[in-house]
């Protein structure tokens, strides 16, 4: 498939947008698009159903760790979750609730992992091939895939050679049966936290090896009664409530403590403590213990996590915490620095996922033959308010560089949303067939970027070397956008429609500039109908306001990260 140039030639594409994943990112867009009145999408994903994380995710102990009032979207509240923490299973669930309720079953391709992806500059059209051979043209392209796609394999000598079951908790086997067994978890984030405390009790002995030390805080899981659903079914406004006071928790724990750290440290610090005297209480007291859980670095340089047991499960005689270094992998056990083996029976791999180095998650040829993948490595990672690239036309990202504030992952969706369908709008109403953003504009916007990290946590000292996924090899930390989820809702809503250039494909594949007038004002949504389903906070308050987010941390913090 040809990058630029040869190809197909000017005339209809086989669907004018085509969404790449079919996660929570998907499905909003999906949404967003119908509400827009955009009719002509399909829905493309590699897993053989809906879900994303949440359908591959199904190790012991899997559940959303954001109260479940705010990980929603605010166009669809579900008012059955059966815990403040729901299992991933009844997320599972939701995200099928949501195809059925919007008629998008029809829409969908799964099965369908793409593997390239190209720009046609003379025909305005991207070209999309797909594993089995298949090639799809779009004159839109939305990359929705999500980060936790990938799972990271560490690189651990000796590791094919283990005798016994390996499993990563991002393909967890149904099947494998831990009871009195001896089993050796090799990480300790977001996932680990989750299905350690879940495991211990089953395991003759449990060995988990940490390489850094995760912030925790305690998860208030309470079960939500039933008359409280009920009130939440029958009055909606009870939950809109709820979420706005778990909106507000998230926002100012996370978004504004961490970037705005430079003004306000006390926040951070006031979070470090607070996890201290949890981990006191949770490990009664163990001065060794503690030293050894204990992060030295700042909270916020790497993910914390809510736990529920998962520090006091170390107090059991058959759990283990071991932070020598693994020197190799035998095929009995584990052997680390010092030169102790411990024996396994099975290995589970709680190590993440590749994040930033899987973005963009399959090559992708922008105008001049340029491959997204090569740019963003040589120039950094950056974007145009985190949704779309200079010289990649037609194309946005719902989770790409600085595209989370970490505070709303569903409120990041209704905001990225909303951006890509006021620019698609813009352009339907001028008739051109193609939308690029000017890169003055890209510039600028990525120039701000790097000037509010200065600002953030991630700036400080203390990051360094604590292996998070936020920072790449420039030392930058594009996985979290430095703005509050207000100021990034606010934003997508106003940018001026100019900041893109707009032109038209002329017969015999020619391009020419839209001759249509601008919209009169720069905030303007585009047409009329075409404005994303709000699950932003509808307060359009000028930048860098407290506000409560709408959504959740992570993208998806949920499962495993």
């Amino acid at each position: 498939m040809s990058a630029t140039g040869a190809g197909p030639g000017p005339g209809a594409p086989d669907h004018e947008v085509l969404v790449i994943g079919a996660g929570f990112s998907g499905i909003g867009t999906a949404v967003g698009l119908l509400r827009a009145g955009v009719d002509d999408f399909l829905v493309l994903d590699e897993q053989d159903d809906v879900g994303g994380s949440w359908h591959a995710n199904r190790y012991p102990g899997v559940a959303v760790d954001i109260s479940a009032f705010s990980y929603s979207f605010a166009f669809e509240p579900h008012p059955g979750w059966s815990r403040a923490f729901p299992p991933g299973a009844e997320l599972k669930a939701y995200a099928d609730h949501c195809v059925d309720r919007f008629g998008l079953r029809s829409r969908l391709r799964l099965n369908s992992r793409v593997v390239r992806a190209g720009y046609h500059e003379s025909a305005h059209l991207w070209e999309v091939a797909l594993a089995d051979g298949t090639t799809l043209t779009a004159r839109f392209v939305v990359c929705a895939t999500g980060w936790l796609t990938r799972p990271k394999t560490p690189e651990l000598a000796g590791l094919d050679r283990f005798a016994g079951p390996v499993v990563h908790t991002a393909r967890w086997d149904s099947s494998l049966d831990l009871r009195g067994r001896r089993v050796a978890v090799v990480g300790t984030g977001a996932s680990s936290v989750q299905l350690v405390p879940e495991i211990a009790p089953l395991v003759e002995r449990l060995d988990v090896y940490q390489r850094t030390p995760t912030w925790v805080f305690p998860k208030p899981d309470l079960p939500v009664p039933a008359a409280v659903r009920d009130v939440f079914a029958r009055a909606p406004w009870t939950q809109r409530a709820v979420r706005l006071a778990t909106d507000t928790a998230t926002e100012l724990s996370f978004v504004i403590a961490m970037i705005h750290y430079r003004r306000f440290p006390f926040l951070v610090r006031g979070g470090e403590a607070f996890s201290r005297l949890y981990l006191r209480q949770q490990v009664r007291g163990d001065r060794e213990l503690m030293e050894a859980l204990a992060p030295s670095y700042r909270l916020g340089c790497k993910r914390p996590s809510f736990g529920k047991g998962y520090w006091r499960a170390f107090t059991r005689d058959n759990v283990r915490l071991v932070t020598d270094p693994i020197s190799r992998i035998t095929e009995g056990g584990v052997r680390t620095a010092d030169g102790t083996e411990r024996a396994a029976d099975v290995l589970v791999l709680a190590t993440g996922f590749h994040v930033l180095d899987n973005l963009p998650p399959f090559p992708l040829f922008g105008q001049g033959g340029r491959e997204l993948g090569e740019f963003w490595a040589s120039e950094r990672f950056q974007t145009y308010e985190g949704s779309s690239v200079k010289g990649f036309p037609n194309l946005w990202f719902i989770v790409g560089p600085y595209s989370f504030t970490g505070g709303s992952w569903f409120g990041m969706i209704d905001y990225q949303v909303t951006h890509l369908l006021r620019v698609i709008g813009e352009a339907r109403r001028r008739g051109a067939t193609q939308a690029v953003v000017r890169p003055e504009r890209h510039d600028a916007s990525f120039a701000k970027v790097l000037r509010r990290q200065r600002d953030t946590v991630f700036a400080d000292a203390d990051c360094r070397g604590t292996n998070s996924y936020y920072f790449d090899r420039h030392g930058d930390a594009p996985a979290v956008r430095p703005s509050s989820t207000y100021e990034a809702a606010w934003r997508a809503r106003s940018f001026d429609l100019d900041d893109y250039r707009y032109e038209r494909v002329r017969d015999g594949g020619t391009a020419a500039p839209s001759t249509t007038a601008p919209s009169t004002t720069a905030s303007d949504a585009a047409p009329r109908n075409t404005a994303a389903p709000s699950t932003a906070p509808r307060n359009t308050a000028a930048p860098d306001t407290a506000a409560p987010a709408d959504g959740h941390p992570e993208g998806a913090r949920h499962a495993t990260a």
